[in-house]
């Protein structure tokens, strides 16, 4: 139990607090339509469904007021800045704002179906009182006579309705078709592979969610819910049977429900606002290109100065280029330290956009160019990850995988930095990296960076602070691995890396890698930091429950870089 609360308890907890809440809503809002004395002649004709479907709206008007929340991202970055004092655990709750943020969504959908479901049943039940015919309760409610102070209380008012056409007659029913589809559109569209794929598609279509919120404070602009209004005159349910003259009861009089959406939604809303336009100054400012590297392996790095730009290890940046889009805002990795006089971002060439920074920043052309021929580029950012926080372990795991070891490109050089700053006090004792590549091309433009925080750490004789783990898991065959083993004999020096630490041919045996970082740092705290692959991050996330024991003190906190 002890494991299982270090990394996911605390995330449970916040979900189950959720999840509760969401449930007492619901119940007390059911509750409430269903005990209501105003609301008495409106479940006489639709029945419970009522009470379903303003329960569900409830907490509709809940969870819709959390769902922007999580995608602040200057908000969320400004709270992890003013909490470097808070306990861990609630600061690595920030880490799962994209998490949570999916919840609340699959919450809404599950709301949205009771909603429209019980709806649907509702309007079925109000075109049926039309057919009824006699003394029945339900014909007396519907033939009320419309009135200025909408004494009516079936919304209905066609003679032969046809529950579908009806539907689309009202304010609500339409705003609740278009709102729906938003809904089904943004889910669908937010897919894995979507995301990954086509992120052009994925990008254009949640920004439909603007139509979303205006639908969803449009819905219940025409009040077609009524609840009785003059229960001193006529209470119920004594004058449900009674004659409606005046003696001894006065003809019921009804008015609408007003809507209570827009009270929950003006919050969130307001923040957004001011979250988006303090993201638009921001980006607005002036960036310039201070110069252009080209690495190996289809990499070039993006060195720049913007006035104002403060970084801490680990965070990333939104980089949009007008000459190549307007609207597309593509993250990026800080691999630049807090200590450097720029701030930069390696880029991979693997898509139309970064082919395309990549020929407007001269990068095959080789030849320096001054900064006037660089293109125009906006900033947004920094915001904040799970790895600025390594500086609270005692010992710091950090795995890579290809391209996701840009994260640490920054962390190490800030952990150096604050190791060799006599003034700075550093907990951490001990830093792991291990880095997983799929061919030895995929080391060339990170071996610069290893290469020189080996030199200096040897300088400054502790070559053992940072001990580098590098897995080549394909890219060679036996024979090749042989002949590099032999020469390893031989050398002190890596065959492939050119690096003092060898590399190593194959996957890591995590398991027997947990183990030895349990052995070897019992009653310490280790954070283990990935960025990576969804497979590797499930293997990574329950060998830290398995190898945390109370017993030792020894406890494996994960932490997944999330964008």
């Amino acid at each position: 139990m002890i494991k299982w609360n270090k990394n996911d308890a605390p995330r449970w907890i916040f979900v189950g607090i959720w999840i509760i809440i969401n449930v007492i809503l619901f119940a007390v809002t059911f509750v409430s339509y269903r005990d209501a004395d105003e609301y008495f002649y409106l479940r006489s004709l639709v029945g419970n469904s009522l009470c379903w479907a303003r329960a569900s709206a409830a907490c509709l008007n809940f969870n819709v007021m959390l769902i922007l929340l999580p995608v602040c991202r200057k908000l969320f970055s400004y709270i992890r800045g003013c909490c470097d004092c808070c306990p861990q655990i609630l600061r690595r709750q920030l880490d799962k704002n994209i998490t949570y943020h999916k919840y609340i969504a699959y919450m809404i959908c599950l709301h949205t179906a009771i909603h429209i479901s019980a709806h649907c049943f509702n309007f079925e039940k109000l075109a049926e009182a039309h057919r009824i015919t006699g003394n029945d309760l339900r014909s007396r409610l519907t033939h009320l006579p419309s009135s200025p102070n909408g004494t009516w209380v079936n919304p209905i008012r066609s003679s032969d309705p046809d529950p579908t056409r009806e539907v689309f007659k009202s304010v609500a029913g339409v705003s609740g078709v278009i709102i729906t589809l938003c809904l089904i559109i943004i889910v669908s569209s937010s897919t894995e592979i979507i995301r990954r794929s086509y992120f052009e598609v994925f990008w254009f279509t949640h920004h439909v969610f603007i139509i979303f919120f205006i639908g969803f404070l449009v819905h219940g602009a025409q009040m077609i819910i009524h609840k009785q209004s003059n229960l001193s005159n006529h209470p119920v349910p004594s004058c449900s049977e009674k004659r409606w003259d005046g003696k001894p009861c006065d003809v019921p009089q009804f008015e609408g429900t007003p809507p209570a959406s827009w009270k929950w939604l003006v919050a969130p809303a307001i923040l957004y606002l001011l979250e988006r336009l303090a993201r638009l100054v921001s980006g607005l400012t002036r960036v310039v290109i201070t110069k252009v590297v080209t690495h190996p392996s289809q990499v070039f790095e993006l060195q720049m100065q913007k006035k104002g730009f403060r970084a801490a290890p680990g965070q990333y940046i939104l980089i949009q280029c007008p000459a190549v889009s307007k609207l597309e805002w593509h993250p990026f990795t800080l691999t630049s330290a807090p200590g450097d006089e720029y701030f930069s971002v390696h880029v991979r060439r693997v898509g139309d956009w970064t082919e395309a920074v990549a020929k407007l920043c001269h990068v095959d052309e080789g030849d320096f160019q001054e900064a006037w021929k660089m293109p125009r580029i906006y900033v947004d950012g920094p915001f904040g990850t799970a790895t600025e926080d390594v500086f609270g372990y005692d010992v710091a795991l950090l795995v890579g995988c290809g391209i996701g070891v840009t994260p640490f490109a920054s962390v190490l050089k800030s952990v150096w930095y604050k190791f060799c700053d006599p003034k700075a006090t550093v907990s951490l004792k001990k830093v792991y990296l291990y880095w997983v590549c799929p061919d030895t091309s995929a080391f060339e433009w990170f071996q610069g960076l290893l290469l020189d925080l080996e030199r200096q750490m040897r300088q400054k004789n502790m070559p053992d602070f940072l001990q580098y783990n590098i897995h080549l898991t394909r890219g060679w065959n036996a024979n090749q691995a042989r002949n590099i083993m032999l020469h390893d004999d031989f050398s002190d020096y890596d065959a492939v890396t050119g690096l003092h630490h060898k590399t190593q041919y194959g996957r890591p045996q995590w398991e027997t890698i947990f183990k030895e970082q349990a052995e070897s740092h019992k009653g310490e705290r280790i954070g283990v930091f990935f960025c990576g692959p969804k497979s590797l991050s499930s293997t990574l996330h329950k060998h830290c429950n398995r190898f945390s024991s109370s017993e030792s003190k020894t406890y494996f906190y994960y932490n997944k870089e999330n964008f």
